[in-house]
């Protein structure tokens, strides 16, 4: 699939733009400069073709700030995997010596360019136009990302600039697993990503809330296991939440664990388990979602046994209510264990993913009736007839009774726990529905 980066100066519309090809608000749109600082992914189709595009932070190459620094680079990473590039200025402002020196950075990197002209919203705008030609890159051509103004001829002008087609993407590859990093700022998901991948893929900084849009790696491994690898930003409590775009970011990071299939929920052994951490746990539950949890900075631990152990004890009992999770401590800064959790994701997604025979969950019905009575808050015996699987990821049991619509909550924890345990889902989550008879 080619790839086409956005490159510009901050606050040109880079953003807004790459969420009106994709056709989704996947990059965190706000007027503050510098909100994207990692590389963004997005797949769109335009006329037949299917196209990734990469949206990048704002380039200020002079300053010598840490995250612009690093900012910088994974705009230059962007910049050697595209086929194509769109340098993004915008017409209110007008050409800067900034603008300038973005230009001589993306023709120094010989790609074939299109100079896109934003926010050209009137007559007065219009007149800025000519400033650009200074730059001597063509083609030019202006357009409203915000008014979706002059869309339809930068598309054209892509489609012309793309490299050739290559063959279909071969059969029988294997599935693509969906892996989402969670967990407060600061816990380290950006660096444990990095372990993963085997390179820099993420900006990894010390300052809490570095990272803002949920960024998707694609990680395939020589033996032919993939995994689509999202990183999110740190999620604090609603009530600490100031900036309007660190609440979008909370926002993209749960949307992320919608797309998810495994969640890996990030802490670290500074502080264990806290509230908040236990409310992303719950977020987990709630939607269904296979789940390992990382105890990252493990490191710190070395030569405390006892204090480690009576750690793991506490994240246990906080993490009570989701039993089917397992515990791995790992450290990112030394590598420890990190080699660990693919092979753990590996044995999570498949128990996921089982499938068990109608005539084994019915079985596991015929014991659950065999151990005590259960009723309804009004009285009622409840009678369970038969079951069977319905769906995978998660594993969904329909079970057929006698009054599906009174059935308490507290009957339904304890048959779906008992499902769990009959039929060998150790390491995730089953979902339990109940049907009247047929």
């Amino acid at each position: 699939m080619p790839k086409v980066a956005l490159i510009g100066r901050p606050n040109v519309g880079k953003s807004t733009l790459f969420n009106t090809l994709i056709g989704e608000r996947k990059a965190v749109v706000e007027r503050t400069p510098g909100v994207t600082r990692d590389r963004v992914y997005g797949e769109a189709e335009i006329e037949g073709r299917r196209v990734t595009f990469i949206d990048t932070g704002g380039l200020e190459p002079e300053e010598g700030d840490l995250l612009k620094q690093e900012t910088l680079r994974q705009a230059e990473a962007a910049l050697k995997e595209a086929d194509l590039v769109l340098l993004v200025v915008e017409a209110k402002t007008g050409l800067t010596p900034l603008d300038e020196e973005v230009a001589e950075l993306v023709r120094a990197s010989g790609k074939p360019l299109i100079l896109v002209v934003n926010k050209v919203d009137g007559k007065r705008d219009l007149l800025n136009l000519s400033e650009f030609y200074a730059l001597g890159l063509e083609p030019l051509v202006p357009i409203s990302a915000k008014h979706r103004r002059g869309l339809e001829d930068l598309i054209q002008l892509i489609l012309e600039r793309l490299p050739e087609e290559g063959p279909p993407e071969e059969e029988g590859k294997a599935p693509v697993v969906k892996v989402a990093l969670l967990g407060r700022p600061n816990v380290g998901k950006s660096s444990l990503l990095n372990r993963l991948v085997g390179y820099e893929r993420m900006i990894v900084s010390d300052i809490p809330g570095t990272t803002r849009d949920s960024i998707d790696t694609l990680l395939e491994l020589p033996d032919g296991r993939r995994y689509l690898l999202i990183d999110t930003a740190g999620i604090r409590r609603r009530a600490r939440i100031k900036e309007r775009v660190e609440k979008f970011s909370v926002d993209k990071a749960f949307e992320a664990l919608e797309r998810a299939e495994v969640a890996l929920l990030v802490l670290t052994a500074e502080e264990g388990i806290t509230d908040q951490d236990q409310k992303i746990l719950s977020q987990i539950e709630k939607r269904h979602k296979a789940c390992l949890i990382l105890v990252n900075k493990w490191d710190l631990l070395d030569g405390k046994r006892e204090e480690g152990n009576i750690l793991l004890q506490q994240i246990r009992y906080g993490a009570r209510f989701v039993p089917w999770a397992p515990i791995l401590t790992v450290s990112a800064k030394t590598g420890r264990r990190v080699a660990e959790i693919l092979p753990l994701v590996d044995e999570i997604y498949a128990e996921y993913s089982r499938r068990v025979p109608t005539s084994q969950v019915n079985r596991a019905l015929e014991e659950i009736r065999k151990e005590r009575p259960l009723y309804t808050p009004s009285g009622k015996r409840l009678k369970f007839y038969y079951a069977t699987q319905a769906e995978i990821r998660p594993p969904t049991i329909v079970i057929f009774t006698n009054y599906p619509e009174e059935i308490p909550k507290s009957v339904e924890r304890f048959v779906r726990n008992r499902l769990r345990e009959y039929l060998g889902f150790t390491k995730t989550p089953i979902k339990v529905l109940f049907r009247p008879r047929r």
